[in-house]
């Protein structure tokens, strides 16, 4: 028999071997990456503009606002759109809430007649001072620092320890 022809035992061999290997990289990559995750560095604090002071009234309903928001994960490409709600409470003072429930990180709604924050995942609800009606929701919504800068509401984008 010529040893240059492959068998069907030799080609399964091969076969297998190759499957098991590459079964074992896709079980491997997400834990090494893992544990190399407290050596990545984290997004950058950064200042994202809302919107102009006059382009919210005192009183008025939250408004969704999207910013782009840095990502360290490479697969995220070098920015993520993301959104805050923003409710502008008197001449300068403001609310700016992340958009992710607190369970799982699900973008919760503004429900105006309810006046209720209602997250469509897993029926987290939240009043519209962000603290939690009911549900899964282990804590408040998230709050972001905001300043008023040139005329401009901006807010401190920075990682959500989200789960």
């Amino acid at each position: 028999m010529d040893d240059r022809l492959m068998t069907r035992r030799r080609f399964l061999n091969r076969m297998s071997l190759g499957l098991s290997a590459l079964a074992g990289a896709v079980v491997a990559v997400p834990i090494v990456a893992y544990l190399l995750s407290p050596l990545i560095k984290p997004a950058p604090n950064v200042w994202r503009d809302l919107g102009k002071v006059d382009a919210f009234t005192v009183g008025e309903e939250f408004q969704e606002i999207t910013i782009e928001d840095p990502s360290p994960l490479a697969w995220a490409g070098e920015t993520a759109q993301t959104a805050v709600w923003v409710r502008r409470t008197a001449a300068d003072q403001f609310i700016v809430f992340a958009v992710n429930c607190t369970h799982l990180g699900c973008p919760v709604n503004w429900l105006p007649g309810a006046r209720l924050f209602l997250c469509p995942c897993h029926g987290s609800i939240f009043y519209a001072d962000g603290t939690v009606a009911g549900g899964p929701a282990p804590r408040s919504l998230f709050q972001y620092q905001w300043r008023i800068q040139n005329g401009t509401v901006q807010a401190l984008t920075r990682p959500l320890p989200i789960g």
